[in-house]
């Protein structure tokens, strides 16, 4: 199969109080093209931290401080934004933990949707505008038109994950980072979201790692498991 992702004994570190302390130690992991790579553990075991510091989305008073990471063969870590800017949202998309934060409020569900088109895909707003209209009917938001003049604090939770999919698959990745992807959602929009992202895996080929915390999803969604402890 073929190896699309590869982490070597990562550690990062992080300046609190003008001392570096290692927030993550040690972590390796590969993952293939088309697989789900499940990652479990407790809280604050580094789960989050280990895909923030994939992406190069570490704060500023943390980095890697030891390590290595491949992502088809080539070595990242060292990237700087401006490369890294090629690969995330184009090669590698990321659902992050609370859809509600992490859409801009002053924005609408459509100029955010259309900006990934923009920037990676160089369309114009029209290009753009259909597109998004493509890709709010994939992950099941009806009336499309009117959901991208929406605005984030109109929709439920449900409808802000999907727009959050929907962001994260816009350059058709190949790599899906779905991070605690149905947290504060109800049983029901849980099993709709999970579908959701098994069928666009199997119509597209892609490899998702899920960050989670639900145990029953692991075992309805793993290929492999990831267990983070301490």
């Amino acid at each position: 199969m073929t190896q699309l992702l590869e982490v070597k004994n990562l550690d990062t570190t992080f300046l609190v109080d003008s001392q570096k302390k290692k927030l993550l130690r040690d972590v390796s992991f590969t993952l293939t093209k088309g697989e789900t790579l499940c990652i479990v553990g407790e809280s604050g075991s580094g789960k989050t931290l280990t895909m923030l510091s994939i992406m190069g989305l570490l704060s500023r008073n943390g980095e890697i401080s030891s390590g290595e990471i491949f992502f088809e063969g080539k070595r990242i870590d060292g990237f700087t934004d401006a490369e890294m800017d090629k690969i995330r949202g184009k090669q590698i998309g990321m659902i992050f933990q609370d859809a509600l934060t992490s859409l801009n409020p002053a924005f609408s569900i459509g100029n955010q949707i259309m900006e990934s088109f923009r920037v990676h895909l160089k369309l114009d707003r029209k290009s753009a505008e259909k597109q998004a209209l493509i890709l709010l009917k994939k992950v099941g938001l009806e009336d499309s038109l009117q959901m991208l003049k929406k605005f984030p604090h109109m929709l439920s939770g449900g409808q802000r994950q999907r727009v959050m999919i929907a962001i994260a698959l816009a350059c058709n990745p190949q790599i899906l980072i779905a991070d605690e992807p149905t947290t504060a959602l109800d049983v029901s929009i849980q099993a709709q979201i999970m579908a959701l992202l098994l069928q666009l895996q199997q119509a597209s080929g892609m490899s998702i790692i899920l960050i989670t915390h639900n145990i029953g999803l692991v075992a309805q969604m793993a290929d492999r498991v990831l267990v983070m402890y301490q």
